[in-house]
């Protein structure tokens, strides 16, 4: 067994270290190449990483393994807090490896999350309003009880594992120019920055209700922010992460707010070109795009991490019944 402290260094040779563990047990997801004219960008090739199939819904499983593989789980076993998909990958996690879970999700946690979570058998707490007050909750239960606390940003595995997610970006999709993805408790660009180490213009694409990182970045330290919108399950934590902060100094380039109305048009898109149903959290890096807050030059390689899917927001029709998914 791997074992890391937390002072250990987030680079490169550590995040290629952390995906050997992690990759006998996580899906290396699909990379699509993409002329920008089908969404009315002439002249931009798109590479969309889909990482929407990984298990669980989300990229959040890599951290999660990264966690449970390479620190010692007590008997009891591990505790997290969650807006809903980073419980719901520790949920998965926990019983791929025959690990007990308690997982603590706000009242805003999406009934998609919620269901998931359950699903994997995990004990579930909801409690609070927002992320901030699960995480008080997991953290007292963490002191009664003994269990693993299983950071959903601020943890050096998890930003490691998150990390495979831009080595993998880069062996399917060399040569890209940019990249842009969704922040919310920033661990997973955090560990993508780190991956790329400024090879790569890094953009980072905030709701104008949650700006955390655009927040930080303002006041040169993680600070509490708004955390509403339409994606506050996904990108609402109230303030980025302390490790992650200061590899997103370095390595980003910049911080794009979006608007609620524009992710739901960006889900929508998305589904109707790509038929890919994305959760509004996976969508927001893509919104910059359609929205001409991001022009790139002629001919430039642009990456999007379409990041999440557990949503309710594609109706399929069967017969005269309807199913909602």
């Amino acid at each position: 067994m791997l074992s890391l402290m937390p002072e250990a260094t987030i680079d490169r040779e550590s995040i290629a270290r952390t995906y050997q563990f992690i990759r006998p047990h996580i899906r290396r997801t699909p990379l699509v190449e993409v002329d920008g004219a089908d969404f009315g960008l002439n002249g931009v090739p798109l590479a969309f990483k889909l990482e929407l199939l990984q298990h669980a819904g989300s990229f959040k499983p890599r951290g999660a393994f990264a966690n449970l593989l390479m620190r010692e789980v007590p008997e009891v076993g591990v505790v997290a807090a969650s807006g809903g998909n980073h419980g719901a990958a520790v949920a998965f996690v926990a019983r791929k490896l025959g690990r007990p879970a308690r997982i603590f999700v706000p009242r805003v946690a999406s009934p998609a999350k919620i269901a998931r979570i359950r699903g994997y058998g995990a004990d579930l707490v909801v409690t609070g309003e927002r992320y901030d007050e699960a995480l008080e909750a997991s953290k007292a239960w963490a002191a009664q009880s003994g269990a693993l606390v299983v950071h959903a940003y601020d943890r050096v595995e998890t930003i490691l594992g998150q990390g495979s997610v831009g080595l993998e970006f880069e062996e399917q999709a060399p040569g890209l120019d940019t990249l842009l993805v969704a922040v919310g408790g920033g661990g997973l660009i955090g560990g993508i920055a780190a991956w790329y180490s400024g090879r790569v213009k890094i953009i980072g694409v905030e709701p104008e209700a949650a700006p955390t990182l655009t927040e930080a970045l303002k006041a040169g330290r993680p600070v509490d922010a708004a955390a509403g919108g339409i994606a506050a399950d996904s990108l609402a934590p109230r303030r980025v992460g302390e490790l992650m902060f200061p590899i997103a100094q370095k390595y980003v380039d910049r911080v794009v707010l979006v608007r609620d109305a524009d992710i739901e048009r960006a889900q929508e898109t998305l589904w109707s070109v790509l038929q890919a149903a994305t959760e509004p959290g996976g969508a927001a890096a893509f919104v910059p795009l359609l929205k001409g807050l991001y022009r790139p030059q002629p001919g430039e390689r642009v990456g999007v991490l379409l990041c999440g899917a557990n949503t309710t927001a594609v109706k399929f029709t069967q017969g005269d019944a309807s199913v909602r998914l």
